[in-house]
C-alpha cells in the first residue's frame, strides 16, 4: 500500500506549501522512492486556464493538455513524478463530476450532499494517483485551514486517513511564525491557533513547517510542539530563503525532515540521501563567473508568478553558463511610450514570454523591431514568435497593417490567423491546443543545433498560428521556418540566419526546464546574450584604449 503525505497550511495564504511539497517529494525520491504529486485546490473553477494571471499566476500546463495550477511547475522541476489531469483537482472539477453522475442516476435517488458525495469523490480523487509501483502521494490542500471552501478538503482527508489507517498517512502542517518588530519578539500565538483549528476538524499534524523571517528561539519551540501536542523534533523551523528556493530541500535535510518522515511512514525501502549534485547546483548559482541581463518585455510583469517558468527556465540556463542571470522587468505598454531604446539600451538578450488580447502588443513588436535591427539576441515564446512573425511582416517585408486577427479581425494583411480547429469553438475554457506536440526541426538551423535532434515535443497553450498563405513571403525575405508540425501545416518555431541569435517558438519550453537540466533553448539563449554581453565590454574596452592613446 502507498503511503501518503498530506500538505497543510494555516495562518496566511502563500507560505510555500507547493514549495514544500516539491521539497518533500524530491527528498523521497533522491532516498530511492517512487513518488507521485498531487495538488487539490478548493476554488469552483474547472481550472485556472480562464482565471487572470493577476488572480492566480501562470497557467502551468502538462504534457497531457490539462491547465493547472502553477505548484504542479515546482513538482516538476524538483521531481521526476509523472504528472497527469488526476494530478490537480479544483472544487469546480469535482462538483462537475458529482453533478454529473447524479444527471445520470448513479445516486439512485439518494440527496446529494458535501457529506459522503462530495468528501467520497475527494478521496477517489486522491487513490487515483496511486499505483502499484508508487511509494509515497504526496497530496497538497490548497488554501489556508479555517476556510470555508476547503472544509469538504479537510474532513476527506481526515476520513482518508481513517480508511487507509493512521500508520500510512503523514499530516504536514505550514504555519506563519511572524516577528513583530514593535515587540522585538516572535509570535507563536498564530501557529497556536491553526492548529487549534486543524485539531477541530480532527486532524492532528504530525509535523509542523514554522515558516519565519527570523530564527525562532528554542524555548518558542518547545512552546509551540506542547500546545500543538507535536514532538519538538517536529517542529521545523523554515526560514525565508533570499538566495533561492533551491536552498529549501536542503534547509528541510538539515532538520531531518526526510528521516522523520522515512520513520513515522515505516518506509524501509528508503535509501540513504543522494543530494550532491543538487549542492554543486546551488554552489554554481551562488558563485557565478559572469552576469548577464535579459529584458522582458511583457504585459503582467508586475506580477512575477504570471511568468512563473520562464523566470525560473532563465535562472537554469544561467546555471549552465556560470552565470548570475538577472531580469529586467519591462511593461510593453510603457515601452512604446518611452521607446525601444532607451528601455533596451543596458540589457543583453531579450525574451518576449506567452500572452493574450492586444493590450501592449505594439509595445513587444517595437521591442523586436529593435532587437532584430540592432543584432540584439532575442527569443520569442508563443505569442513572441507571433509578434516577430507580424514585425518581420511589417519592417521588412513591406505589409505596413500586417498583424493577427486576433488583435484585429479585418487586418488587410493577416500573417497570424486562428487556427483551422478553433473556428467553431464555443467555450474559451480547456479548448486551445493545448499539450505535447511533435516539432520536425530543419537541418542546420539554430533551433536544431540547440535539441540535438531532429524531433522534438513540446507542450502548447494557444488558438492562432503563423498564417500559411504568407509563409512563402515572409521566407523570400529571409525568415526561416526551422520547426514545422510532421505534417508541415503548422510553424512551430522560426529564426533569422543573419542575426547573431534570433529564435522564436510557437510552444513553451519552460515547462520541460529544470535546475538540473536546462531547457536547450533556454540555454543557448543565455549563452548567445552572454556573448554579447561580453563583446560589449570588449569593445568598449577598446573604445576607451583608443581614446587614451589619441590623448597621449
Amino acid at each position: 500500500m502507498a503511503k501518503h503525505i498530506f500538505v497543510t497550511g494555516g495562518v496566511v495564504s502563500s507560505l510555500g506549501k507547493g514549495l514544500t511539497s516539491a521539497s518533500i517529494g524530491m527528498l523521497l525520491e533522491r532516498r530511492g522512492l517512487k513518488v507521485r504529486m498531487q495538488k487539490l485546490d478548493p476554488y469552483l473553477n474547472v481550472d485556472p486556464g480562464t482565471m487572470s494571471p493577476y488572480q492566480h499566476g501562470e497557467v502551468y500546463v502538462l504534457d497531457v493538455g490539462a491547465d493547472t495550477d502553477l505548484d504542479l511547475g515546482h513538482y516538476e522541476r524538483f521531481t521526476h513524478a509523472p504528472l497527469n489531469r488526476d494530478c490537480n483537482y479544483t472544487t469546480g472539477k469535482i462538483y462537475q463530476s458529482i453533478i454529473q453522475k447524479e444527471r445520470k442516476g448513479e445516486y439512485k435517488g439518494k440527496t446529494v450532499q458535501v457529506i459522503p458525495h462530495v468528501t467520497d469523490e475527494i478521496k477517489a480523487c486522491i487513490r487515483k494517483v496511486v499505483a502499484p509501483d508508487v511509494d509515497v502521494v504526496i497530496t497538497e490542500i490548497g488554501g489556508t485551514v479555517g476556510d470555508i471552501e476547503g472544509m469538504p478538503y479537510f474532513e476527506a482527508i481526515r476520513q482518508f486517513a481513517l480508511d487507509a489507517g493512521k500508520h500510512n498517512c503523514l499530516f504536514v502542517h505550514l504555519t506563519l511564525v511572524p516577528y513583530l518588530k514593535a515587540a522585538g519578539e516572535i509570535k507563536t500565538k498564530p501557529t497556536q491557533t491553526s492548529v487549534k483549528e486543524l485539531r477541530a476538524i480532527g486532524i492532528q499534524p504530525d509535523v509542523l513547517i514554522c515558516r519565519s523571517e527570523r530564527e525562532i528561539p528554542e524555548p518558542d519551540c518547545e512552546k509551540i510542539a506542547l500546545y500543538s501536542n507535536v514532538e519538538r523534533r517536529a517542529v521545523i523551523e523554515e526560514r525565508d530563503k533570499e538566495f533561492s528556493i533551491y536552498e529549501v530541500p536542503l534547509s528541510l535535510v538539515e532538520n531531518k525532515l526526510d528521516e522523520l518522515i522515512v520513520e513515522k511512514l515505516g518506509l524501509a525501502q528508503a535509501k540513504p540521501l543522494r543530494i550532491d549534485d543538487w549542492r554543486a547546483m546551488l554552489d554554481r548559482m551562488r558563485n557565478p563567473a559572469h552576469e548577464v541581463t535579459i529584458g522582458f518585455v511583457g504585459k503582467y510583469v508586475k506580477h512575477r508568478d504570471a511568468y512563473k517558468s520562464v523566470y525560473e527556465a532563465l535562472d537554469h540556463a544561467g546555471i549552465v553558463h556560470h552565470s548570475k542571470v538577472r531580469v529586467q522587468r519591462i511593461d510593453s505598454e510603457k515601452l512604446l511610450v518611452e521607446g525601444a531604446a532607451k528601455a533596451l539600451g543596458g540589457v543583453d538578450g531579450l525574451l518576449v514570454p506567452g500572452g493574450f488580447d492586444k493590450r501592449g502588443i505594439e509595445g513587444k513588436i517595437e521591442a523586436i523591431r529593435f532587437a532584430r535591427e540592432t543584432g540584439l539576441p532575442f527569443f520569442g515564446i508563443c505569442l513572441g514568435l507571433q509578434c516577430a512573425t507580424i514585425e518581420f511582416a511589417r519592417n521588412v517585408v513591406g505589409l505596413a497593417d500586417a498583424n493577427s486577427t486576433e488583435f484585429n479581425k479585418t487586418a488587410p494583411h493577416p500573417v497570424v490567423c486562428l487556427l483551422t480547429e478553433q473556428e467553431n469553438v464555443e467555450y474559451v475554457g480547456g479548448t486551445q491546443r493545448l499539450g505535447a506536440y511533435a516539432c520536425h526541426l530543419v537541418p542546420g538551423t539554430r533551433a536544431r543545433e540547440a535539441y540535438g535532434q531532429d524531433v522534438v515535443r513540446e507542450r502548447h497553450r494557444h488558438r492562432y498560428e503563423v498564417n500559411n498563405v504568407y509563409r512563402d513571403q515572409l521566407a523570400a525575405a529571409g525568415l526561416r521556418f526551422s520547426g514545422t508540425s510532421p505534417d508541415g501545416t503548422l510553424v512551430e518555431a522560426i529564426e533569422l540566419p543573419s542575426h547573431p541569435w534570433f529564435v522564436a517558438v510557437q510552444c513553451h519550453p519552460e515547462f520541460r526546464s529544470k535546475p538540473t537540466e536546462a531547457h536547450p533553448l533556454f540555454r543557448d539563449f543565455i549563452g548567445a546574450s552572454l556573448r554579447h554581453r561580453l563583446g560589449k565590454k570588449k569593445d568598449d574596452e577598446g573604445s576607451r584604449s583608443r581614446v587614451v592613446v589619441t590623448t597621449g
